[in-house]
């Protein structure tokens, strides 16, 4: 087992390894092996800052961590947690290769344990569907993606940008910058870590992780992201949507990674596409069709998923948390901050904003 397959262990050559290992997983986890612990900590690590940790230092501990960490998911077998689950390790996984790509070909060269774009392309099939312009495939700023991947691989991106209709099609191909191309690579990879999820698990695998599987079960009982809540108080919003909701109402621009937040979490608490499309009709370059379809695309009326709210961590990361309270201090998600705030309030005291409008 190579520290590349521990890196990347959704890849091809890792589960080769694995197999080629002739690991028993059910032994592993019937021993209480480091890899279980790692691979709670794993998924716990998705639901509560959109990572999957630190790696374990051990090659071995790392890469059985992750069929350990598909395990457990299976079991709980929650969309929410699913979803999450599988979009950290694809974060985590852009993070490394975002950033081993960009190393120097002289530190690639020494490593003999290192990915190239041609490894990555390949591991997904893409190789003969993107061609670089000006230069090597590894070394190149502009490439050409044939449509149909393109199409498959952005459609779950945010932002107009990655509307064909923003982009030159020329000859059935798409141009993308290699930024872009490593985003389109991101979202192969979510597909590859979602896919066959649930897995079905025997008892002998099972029943060893009860404790484990009643530890995120917990988890999210705390995040409480699996609640339906159809109530919209502004006024007990987490200060971050408060502050979004407050600069759309003053007409103020919002950054792409701002506006998908707030719309993905007025959907989340039950605002139909009608009125969350009324509140940024006085926004700055407000369109009613593009704001229509970003918001079904979010709640999944248009696309093939579901989109959650992004957590506190993620809020962080793109500068949208702000105003801080003490409720912040103990909370990691914009949902489960809300719930908590209708939870402590009198039902005689909320007021739905929307009978609000109405009266």
């Amino acid at each position: 087992m190579k520290p590349l397959h521990a890196r990347y262990p959704f890849m091809q050559a890792a589960r080769d390894a694995v197999d080629a290992a002739e690991i028993d997983l059910a032994a592993v986890v019937q021993r209480g092996d480091p890899a279980v612990e790692r691979g709670l900590a794993r998924v716990e690590a998705a639901l509560e800052d959109g990572s999957v940790g630190q790696p374990h230092r051990q090659t071995r501990v790392e890469l059985l961590s992750y069929p350990i960490a598909r395990v457990l998911v299976s079991i709980v077998d929650e969309a929410v947690l699913t979803r999450s689950y599988a979009r950290a390790e694809a974060a985590s996984a852009h993070d490394r290769f975002s950033e081993e790509l960009a190393s120097t070909t002289e530190l690639k060269s020494t490593s003999g344990d290192s990915l190239t774009l041609r490894d990555l392309l390949a591991e997904f099939d893409l190789l003969g569907h993107v061609r670089a312009e000006g230069g090597p495939l590894d070394e190149a700023e502009q490439y050409w993606i044939e449509v149909g991947s393109y199409l498959e691989l952005a459609a779950g991106q945010w932002g107009d940008e990655w509307r064909l209709v923003n982009r030159t099609l020329t000859g059935g191909e798409v141009p993308v910058d290699h930024d872009e191309l490593l985003v389109l690579c991101r979202r192969a990879v979510e597909r590859r870590v979602e896919s066959g999820l649930p897995l079905n698990v025997p008892d002998a695998i099972a029943d060893p992780l009860e404790d484990e599987v009643a530890q995120l079960r917990e988890t999210l009982a705390e995040l409480d992201l699996t609640r339906d809540i159809d109530t919209v108080v502004p006024d007990l919003f987490p200060p971050c949507m408060r502050a979004l909701l407050d600069k759309i109402q003053k007409g103020e621009h919002l950054e792409h990674h701002s506006r998908f937040a707030i719309t993905a979490f007025l959907t989340s608490i039950g605002m139909s596409t009608d009125e969350i499309v009324e509140l940024y009709e006085i926004n700055p370059g407000f369109g009613e069709e593009m704001t229509r379809y970003q918001t079904d695309h979010i709640r999944g009326e248009t696309s093939p998923t579901e989109y959650s709210t992004p957590s506190c961590a993620t809020m962080q990361s793109y500068g949208d948390c702000v105003n801080m309270d003490d409720r912040c201090e103990r909370i990691s998600h914009p949902m489960a901050y809300y719930e908590d705030a209708l939870d402590e309030t009198d039902d005689d005291e909320v007021t739905d904003w929307r009978e609000a409008q109405e009266s």
